[in-house]
């Protein structure tokens, strides 16, 4: 192959062309553009239902993750008019976009081509942008908390979901922490959806006094703990889906698991190297995430009782 020759990938019914397939897109280990293509096409099943219909932004790195980072909202121009896109507003600034929407394996790969990395869709869909179906629980560590403790407080965020009665859906981050799903009935828009996380958050704060922080600024929380990040549920707050590849040199992957490997996984270890094998043993640990959707009625009461705001 010559060095910048382009590749053309069958995608289902689609020819999706990679250009510069050689560029090496994560230093660590040398994987190329033509990797990360192969990768999503390996996981398609899973990338696609983590993006199904979603507005989705997209975090492209024109000459790889050691480069420049681009965060683009607006589909790029040019863009074959089998992908498709949704149309969000943003009132404070008086604009739209029309963000990308997956709803087939091709634009993923597609996006790959336009030097996409990482994908990070909204917790709603194209059916009702302005009320999410997804609530999403983000266990973020500050800088000196260790990922044993990490594993604590997803571990007591899984205890206070089955007293709920709600099924959680965890994966890694693909960097230091932990992301736990939950499917919600589309009942409720942003604000109440961040409330009803906070109330989480702080259910789960009073279990684990000493491992977690809901503390909003940051110079306030204690370095040794984790943040539960309820903010993430706010509008226009995106994190990398399931299957999304991270921007960093080892080129990891935010991996879904089950809740008997939170003891286990090291979060290192899942990429672009490793993903595939797993997927294909494994298939889509998140299939059966859209099967039964919650409601929020009982964790908004909790904030009503907590005099917590929006």
């Amino acid at each position: 192959m010559a060095k910048d020759s382009a590749v053309e990938l069958e995608v289902g019914t689609r020819t999706v062309r990679i250009s510069n397939p050689d560029r090496v897109y994560f230093p660590a280990r040398g994987e190329t553009k033509l990797d990360l293509a192969r990768y999503y096409l390996s996981v398609g099943e899973g990338i696609v239902r983590a993006l199904r219909e979603r507005p989705c932004m997209m975090h492209r790195y024109p000459s790889g993750v050691s480069g420049e980072k681009v965060h683009q909202k607006r589909i790029p121009q040019g863009a074959p008019e089998w992908v498709e896109t949704v149309r969000v507003d943003f009132p404070r600034y008086k604009r739209h976009a029309d963000e990308l929407c997956v709803t087939e394996l091709a634009s993923v790969v597609w996006s790959v081509q336009m030097s996409t990395v990482e994908f990070h869709p909204w917790n709603s869909r194209r059916a009702d942008t302005e009320r999410p179906d997804e609530w999403r629980i983000d266990l973020d560590p500050m800088p000196d908390c260790a990922f044993g403790t990490v594993r604590k407080v997803a571990h007591v965020a899984h205890e206070v979901l089955d007293e709920l009665g709600m099924v959680g859906w965890p994966k890694t981050s693909g960097g230091d922490g932990l992301h736990i799903y939950v499917r919600i009935e589309p009942r409720w828009g942003f604000s109440e959806v961040r409330r009803a996380a906070l109330a989480f958050a702080k259910a789960v704060e009073r279990r684990a006094p000493n491992e977690v922080t809901t503390a909003w600024w940051r110079k306030e929380r204690d370095p040794s703990r984790v943040f539960v990040d309820y903010n993430q549920n706010a509008r226009d707050h995106t994190i990398a889906s399931a299957y999304s590849v991270r921007g960093v040199p080892e080129a990891t992957v935010s991996t879904p698991i089950t809740w008997q490997e939170v003891d286990d996984v090291e979060p290192g270890d899942c990429t672009i190297a490793t993903v595939p094998g797993r997927f294909a043993e494994f298939g889509d640990l998140h299939d059966g995430i859209d099967d039964t959707a919650y409601t929020l009625d009982t964790l908004l009461e909790w904030a009503d009782r907590d005099g917590l705001d929006s």
